[in-house]
């Protein structure tokens, strides 16, 4: 396959040469890549098992005490208890480089530091119940935003990792052993083109030794 694809010369192996090279520099740093990108993914996976384990633990006990006051309270006293709240949330959304690949970075923050501006009820006419729901959806707000965070950047770096191994088959299956292949073809016609030289040369020497010691006979 290689001789109808490459001309034996000496320039064409110095650049199949550098090719070569170029290729296995290549494949070792995408290998290294592809190694620290799952190694950062697995630690991303642990972490994103742990969240959603946490958070829907917690939401499914807001869930449990928003029934229970629902129980004990009218849809109309939760509606008006809940309809004009008083905490505000700001969300910051950035990004941030992990091995060539932009992930999520989500921070939120509150208008107010009062843990009490949560509520925006009062306490007169509301189950404790639904306090205990507000206060666990509180708590459990950064939690979730990890948890998007950490999903979208699994997401993320997964693509990135089946891109690479893409890569790295490549480089590793195709592109080095044809550069391989090509370099060995032209070392082999380079080595055939050398020693017909030599033979050539040498009969030429043989040719002119007999035409020394048998030099012609001049005519008279």
């Amino acid at each position: 396959m290689a001789s109808t694809q490459v001309n034996p010369t000496r320039m064409e192996l110095s650049r199949q040469k550098k090719r070569l090279t170029t290729a296995m520099r290549g494949h070792k740093l995408l290998k290294d890549k592809r190694d620290e990108l799952m190694r950062q993914f697995l630690d991303l996976v642990r972490e994103n098992k742990a969240l959603r384990e946490k958070v829907e633990a917690g939401l499914a006990a807001a869930n449990k005490n928003f029934v229970l006051a629902k129980a004990v309270s009218s849809d109309q006293v939760l509606n008006t208890a809940l309809l004009a709240p008083k905490q505000e949330v700001y969300l910051e959304v950035g990004t941030k480089n992990v091995m060539s690949v932009n992930i999520p970075a989500f921070a939120c923050r509150f208008r107010s530091a009062d843990e009490g501006d949560i509520y925006s009820y009062g306490f007169a006419f509301t189950s404790g119940d639904l306090d205990q729901a507000v206060k666990s959806l509180s708590d459990l707000l950064p939690d979730m935003l990890r948890l998007a965070e950490v999903e979208k950047s699994c997401q993320l770096m997964a693509a990135e990792i089946e891109k690479t191994r893409r890569r790295v088959n490549a480089l590793e299956h195709v592109m080095i052993p044809d550069a391989q292949e090509k370099i060995k073809y032209i070392t082999m016609k380079l080595d055939e083109n050398e020693r017909s030289t030599q033979v050539r040369l040498m009969k030429v020497q043989d040719m002119i030794a007999a035409a020394s010691l048998h030099p012609p006979v001049p005519s008279s």
